[in-house]
């Protein structure tokens, strides 16, 4: 099956350009013009990607990631935007944003990143539906995560990296290799960004977060699910 990208902008010439380009490498494109019915459309659809232009009319697209995210929906978003701001790129990459692309932007290098993105498994891609182990249930379908039937409330990268672990049962990734594909950068293994998110899950799911039986470290090697 082809990938489903929906684009979210409103510049009319840039929708056409990109819609044309993005349908002649094999992708399907919705669009929306504005942030409320890309809004919409990014929570009732199903899509394997994200456009997201961050000046829009009605509502703008930090507020739409951090919305999106909010209710679950973990689908790859890419930021597109005129500001090229250093502190800008860092608001929408907290907000749950995966990337983030600056206007004006060679096509070849966003057709990459796109690739890079869709390259990562997303929980759709997961074959079943749900995911058990001890008192935890990861529903990929709503992306809702419970524990003794509870929700537990996930930020997007928890819920990713989560989803990672298990579709990677009984591998050992290291730190890199999970910034690689669940953050989607390069960055040296000494960081904590890693740690800080495993640490995260286990005071969420394990019944014991300082002695866990299912999100192991292992020293100098990296983190196995065994769930």
């Amino acid at each position: 099956m082809n990938s489903q990208i929906l684009l979210i902008e409103d510049e009319p010439g840039l929708v056409l350009t990109l819609t044309d380009r993005l349908k002649n490498e094999g992708y399907k494109v919705e669009s929306a013009r504005d942030g409320i019915s890309g809004f919409k459309m990014g929570l009732e659809g199903t899509y394997d990607l994200i456009l997201l232009d961050v000046m829009l009319p009605g509502k703008n697209g930090f507020d739409l990631c951090r919305e999106l995210r909010q209710q679950q929906i973990a689908t790859p978003i890419l930021m597109l935007t005129a500001r090229g701001q250093v502190a800008d790129k860092v608001v929408g990459l907290k907000l749950g944003a995966d990337d983030y692309l600056a206007k004006p932007f060679d096509m070849l290098e966003l057709l990459a990143r796109i690739e890079a993105l869709l390259r990562r498994t997303p929980p759709q891609a997961l074959v079943q539906e749900h995911y058990h182990f001890a008192s935890v249930d990861v529903d990929f379908k709503s992306g809702e995560v419970r524990k003794e039937g509870k929700l537990v409330e996930l930020s997007a990268k928890e819920y990713q990296l989560l989803c990672y672990l298990i579709q990677h049962r009984g591998v050992i990734p290291t730190r890199s290799q999970l910034l690689d594909d669940v953050w989607g950068y390069d960055a040296t293994p000494f960081t904590r960004t890693v740690d800080v998110h495993i640490a995260w899950l286990r005071q969420k799911l394990e019944d014991h977060p300082r002695n866990p039986q299912y999100i192991l470290t292992l020293h100098r090697q990296g983190y196995k699910f065994s769930g």
